[in-house]
């Protein structure tokens, strides 16, 4: 697989498991996340696993680019942080062909922040950042993006079902699917949303959902293999993706 692909909030979950499916498949993966020590871990860890350990990993100097995953710290509420994510990226590797928003936040314990106890602060850097921060990625990756590149924004059922206690989060994943669909609507690659179901992360508190790791090929089938028309605007899931590589 020779592919560029990028991902924000890389270093757990969702966003680290399908950084690893990538390299894996054979795609140079640039990782970025807030905390640069995960992020440096991080890469360490896939380079480990693609053969590449010796490789000196995530180093914003200008080395460590060589290895089958390379790392970044950046922080989805700064967009200049992103825009120096993606411009080295495209620089040392070309076009990216897949952009993966994934980093987002819950303040507090899933199903136990009803939103008429919400404070403005929880509410205000939720929404910046689960919003407004996949505003910022999918803008700044967009000068660096391959002409028949993808972008992804995962989600879930909150985002459109009322239920208790998920808050600013949920207006949050609302927020950025109007944000993936309006993208869409504008640009002439592929954008869409991808809702893996209930997935144990510390985002939703589950336990017993499924593991990132079992859900990662829908992320990199819906980069990767479905039908762009089928992707752009629209919401994909466990359905259309076990349907079509049945």
């Amino acid at each position: 697989m020779d592919l560029t692909v990028a991902v924000t909030g890389a270093t757990r979950g969702i966003g680290r498991a399908v950084a690893a499916a990538f390299v894996e498949a054979g795609a140079f993966v640039a990782v970025s996340g807030r905390d640069g020590d995960a992020v440096e871990e991080t890469v360490a860890a896939l380079n480990d696993a693609a053969g590449d350990g010796d490789v000196d990993d995530a180093d914003e100097s200008g080395d460590g680019t060589s290895g089958r995953a390379w790392g970044m710290r950046a922080d989805v509420r700064d967009e200049y942080d992103l825009e120096r994510f993606f411009e080295r990226v495209a620089k040392e590797h070309g076009p990216i062909d897949v952009v993966f928003a994934n980093a987002a936040v819950f303040h507090g314990v899933p199903g136990e922040n009803p939103s008429d106890e919400t404070s403005y602060a929880r509410y205000d850097d939720t929404m910046r950042t689960n919003a407004r921060g996949v505003f910022s990625t999918l803008r700044e990756a967009l000068p660096h993006l391959a002409d028949d590149g993808r972008m992804i924004v995962p989600s879930g059922s909150v985002a459109a079902e009322s239920k208790p206690g998920m808050g600013a989060y949920a207006v949050s994943k609302a927020a950025a699917e109007a944000v993936a669909r309006g993208f869409a609507a504008d640009v002439e690659q592929a954008v869409g949303v991808v809702d893996p179901g209930l997935v144990a992360t510390d985002l939703t508190g589950m336990e017993r959902a499924r593991d990132p790791e079992s859900v990662a090929p829908l992320f990199v089938w819906a980069a990767t293999e479905a039908p762009a028309e089928e992707l752009n605007g629209a919401r994909l899931g466990l359905r259309e993706w076990k349907k079509a590589t049945r």
